[in-house]
């Protein structure tokens, strides 16, 4: 570790929380090739880490870990997989100040946003964990004489998730979370700017009992690790937040496999002030939502709509908003 590395080490309850490797089957794993990128503190510039950059075949090394994996996970009783979510709820929450501290110093984003995202993050885990538990059918009527229609719910199979850097902890949780309690093992690439958080939740869903093979974090170059995971006919559903264009990529990259996609792609977001929304309260929303995270959210207002009387006090009232927001 450098001496900035250690000192984040230090800053935590439990420094085992900071991992500089990726975590394949259950093993925290480095780079066959050697390769390393640095990750910066964006307050200060400092390197505050390293993470390994992954070969193709240590990448494909995952996929093969997942799908023997899979055959023992979507046999168990969905509230056997919803106990180990719910252990795995229960360790974020309980290490969310540390938690916190990774995300701050990765992201950049204030230590009080940080912990509201650790919250926001967990309540995904507890909300899926339970839902797993309702994964109905259906009983449909038939249009054939004596006969009975029904529809069951099944794993599609291995899920590939990429995420963006500027939720490091709450986009795993919400779209790992929702997979694992349906019974599908995941590979999850983090931002390269924001590594530590997904490996932070990696090394709690392993205490949590989340069997080997089934929570993957793999690092890497973007472009070639979303190629090959695109690419990877095993790999049966891709999520992606992130721009448009990488989006229009991903799709091109995917169709030969004809995966499910689920795709949160930019943002269109108008701000919308009513005829009875005091005027003061709606300058502070509205900064609020312009400069959370400096703006690089996806609900930043692109627009802004207004009564007339309204209009007017907004506007009067975003100067002062914008020097004493809290």
């Amino acid at each position: 570790m450098t001496t900035l590395s250690t000192t984040l080490a230090k800053r935590l309850e439990d420094p085992r929380l900071f991992r500089q490797y990726a975590y394949v089957n259950g093993k925290w794993t480095h780079g066959e090739g050697g390769r390393e990128e640095a990750v910066y503190d964006p307050a200060t510039n400092e390197a505050i880490g390293h993470i390994p950059l992954l070969e193709a075949e240590q990448i494909t090394a995952a996929v093969d870990a997942a799908e023997a994996a899979f055959v023992n996970w979507r046999a168990l009783r969905a509230d056997e997989r919803c106990e180990r979510l719910l252990a795995w709820y229960d360790l974020i929450q309980a290490n969310r100040e540390d938690l916190a501290t990774i995300m701050t110093l990765e992201q950049g984003k204030p230590l009080p946003d940080a912990r509201g995202e650790v919250e926001y993050g967990a309540s995904f885990v507890r909300w899926f964990a339970e839902e797993g538990k309702r994964t109905y059918g259906e009983t449909i009527p038939s249009h054939i004489p004596n006969a009975s229609l029904g529809t069951i719910k099944e794993p599609v199979g291995i899920a590939a998730m990429i995420t963006p850097w500027n939720f490091p902890l709450a986009m795993i949780t919400r779209k790992a979370a929702a997979a694992l309690a349906a019974g599908c093992p995941v590979i999850i690439k983090p931002a390269n700017e924001t590594p530590f958080s997904a490996l932070a939740l990696a090394e709690l869903a392993e205490r949590a009992g989340i069997p080997e093979g089934i929570f993957n974090v793999v690092l890497g170059d973007p472009a070639e690790v979303s190629k090959i995971l695109c690419a990877e006919s095993r790999i049966r559903a891709l999520s992606f937040t992130g721009s448009t264009r990488v989006g229009r990529l991903l799709i091109e990259q995917s169709a030969h496999t004809v995966k499910r996609l689920s795709l949160e792609l930019g943002g269109n977001a108008p701000f919308i002030v009513g005829p009875d929304m005091d005027p003061k309260e709606a300058a502070y929303a509205a900064v609020n939502a312009k400069f959370q995270t400096a703006g690089r959210i996806a609900w930043p207002p692109t627009a802004s709509w207004c009564t007339n009387p309204s209009m007017m006090n907004l506007l009067s009232n975003s100067p002062n908003a914008w020097r004493h927001s809290p």
